[in-house]
């Protein structure tokens, strides 16, 4: 490949890097400011990516990632196992606690459930592993928001883990602590929802909180956080 070829190639990867919490929309006037490359430059490169489903054009104007780069962040996340490390762990703290637990992550501006473990018996929340959910103001949408997208929502350091009740649901509560990974970013949200009858907040004081805690550390370790060990984050 000639060297123009190397160059389109990371222009148009440059493009798409363009792309960030909070401006998952851009209009080709955006792309070119954020990238600096002329409007003709930048809505060549978009057609490409377009044809390729890496972007999609919206009736509106405006462009959004496309279904491609989800395939490849499948394959991505095959690639190092993540379900085979994260899924023993889940089905671990479901059976211990008696409730659902669950990964979720951020996706595109809302909280994805990427992997979950259901209780093998009794009454449960039940959420397919696929949903998108808002980043609320829920235990999982607070973790997700405060250590993923920065947003201060505490002014100190708060108890883990986090704890609400009847926020999207009235009869459903969450615990929720964060989980890290290389360079100590966020991961994921752990997650264990049941019903607010039997999941309350002084549990955060016994066995729940110290198993989520637990888990929280161990995943993180697996996946290579490297301060919450000297840290002590989790607090164990």
């Amino acid at each position: 490949m000639g060297n123009e070829g190397v160059i389109a190639v990371e222009k148009a990867l440059a493009l798409l890097d363009c792309f960030k919490p909070g401006e998952e929309s851009l209009t080709l006037t955006a792309l070119a400011q954020l990238s600096g490359y002329h409007k003709t430059t930048v809505y060549r490169l978009m057609n490409s990516l377009e044809r390729m489903n890496y972007v999609i054009r919206r009736d509106s104007g405006v462009y959004t990632l496309g279904p491609r780069l989800l395939y490849l962040g499948k394959l991505y996340e095959q690639s190092f196992h993540l379900a085979s490390i994260v899924q023993p762990e889940l089905h671990a703290l479901a059976t211990a606690t008696g409730e659902s637990a669950t990964w979720y992550v951020i996706e595109k501006g809302q909280r994805l459930c990427l992997l979950r473990a259901e209780p093998s018996e009794g009454l449960r929340e039940t959420r397919l592993p696929g949903t998108l959910l808002p980043l609320d103001n829920s235990a999982i949408g607070q973790v997700l928001r405060y250590w993923g997208l920065n947003e201060p929502l505490f002014d100190s350091m708060p108890d883990l883990p986090l704890f609400t009740s009847g926020m999207r649901d009235p009869h459903i509560a969450a615990f929720s602590l964060p989980v890290f990974g290389e360079r100590d970013t966020l991961l994921a949200a752990l997650a264990l929802t049941g019903p607010s009858s039997r999941l309350i907040l002084s549990m955060r004081d016994s066995g729940i909180g110290k198993l989520m805690k637990e888990t929280a550390y161990r995943l993180s370790i697996k996946l290579g956080a490297q301060n919450v060990k000297q840290n002590k984050f989790y607090s164990l």
